[in-house]
């Protein structure tokens, strides 16, 4: 996938042909976040999505509370998510297009920016600080939760701020 120069709606367009060529239903899509945006694939497909984006990794290796849910995020050029952690998911995620930066910490202090090209993965653990940055394309990341709490799963609540570019 070409990432570099890329307008908005035509990057989305295209990961969402990727997506339904792959036979992925996508239950939601967000355009709107100030860094990018996100498609979440339907729960039911997560073992399909595993295969696709993680190979390596085992199916039993990634379910913690029994439930898992498959996103793809699209990171904008030079935007940051915000510096965050969260209370009820692990994640694991696998540059699928572009390079991306990944700032994490088992403390409130950020660290130094490590480049992950397409097809690095990455663990963060529950509760471990972590931010995604756009570097010089958009960057295309599978990713998936893994819930930490089956009697209350995680959503997009579950998230505390430490610090946000854009003032959420």
């Amino acid at each position: 996938m070409k990432t570099v120069n890329v307008e908005r709606a035509a990057i989305f367009q295209e990961v969402n042909k990727y997506l339904e060529k792959s036979g992925f239903k996508v239950v939601t899509e967000d355009q709107s976040r100030p860094w990018g945006g996100f498609f979440v694939i339907d729960e039911t497909q997560a073992d399909s999505f595993r295969q696709l984006f993680f190979p390596e990794v085992n199916l039993q290796d990634l379910i913690i509370s029994g439930k898992l849910s498959p996103k793809i995020l699209l990171v904008e050029p030079h935007k940051r998510l915000s510096w965050q952690y969260h209370f009820r998911r692990a994640e694991i995620w696998t540059v699928v297009a572009g390079t991306v930066g990944v700032v994490t910490s088992e403390t409130d202090e950020e660290k130094e920016n490590q480049s992950l090209p397409t097809g690095s993965m990455i663990r963060l653990k529950q509760g471990q600080r972590h931010r995604l940055i756009g570097l010089d394309g958009w960057g295309i990341i599978a990713e998936i939760w893994q819930h930490t709490d089956a009697a209350n799963p995680s959503d997009e609540q579950d998230i505390v701020r430490l610090q946000d570019d854009f003032g959420r």
